[in-house]
């Protein structure tokens, strides 16, 4: 069950987005089929799929990612990003912001991939956990 949150955290981290390959169905990235992504921000995953540039490497890191990983980082194209990002990690949800435990763990696993002390929630707690109907069923699959 999500619990909601006060104040976004991930504007303080960017762990997830140089840790963990970002990948999602190729239209998103094809203006012709009504994708958002900029494709120049992507390269291909045959056959199927294509991910962010700079996530599929060893030492990931999103090309759409600004700011110091722990520190101030904002995503460079927020309004245009894939459904990966959009589904994964602290979500907006009416006028507060949430998180799954699961999204907790890999947000936390990022995190300590960079040295950073896990998100504890006690610091960003502002009303009890949302009801049930408030969770987020499908999850991409993160490496």
């Amino acid at each position: 069950m999500p619990v909601r949150i006060a104040n976004n955290p991930c504007q303080n981290c960017g762990a997830c987005c140089a840790l963990y390959r970002v990948s999602f169905y190729w239209a998103e990235a094809d203006t012709d089929q009504g994708g958002t992504v900029p494709p120049d921000l992507t390269e291909p995953l045959p056959p199927y799929l294509t991910c962010m540039r700079g996530t599929n490497q060893p030492h990931a890191r999103c090309a759409a990612l600004r700011g110091r990983i722990g520190g101030p980082v904002a995503c460079s194209i927020y309004a245009l990003r894939s459904s990966t990002c959009r589904e994964f990690g602290v979500h907006a949800e009416n006028g507060q912001f949430a998180i799954s435990p699961e999204d907790l763990e890999r947000c936390n696993r990022a995190r300590a991939a960079w040295g950073l002390p896990p998100l504890r929630l006690e610091r960003f707690l502002r009303t009890p956990a949302l009801p049930a109907t408030h969770v987020h069923r499908h999850r991409p699959p993160l490496r």
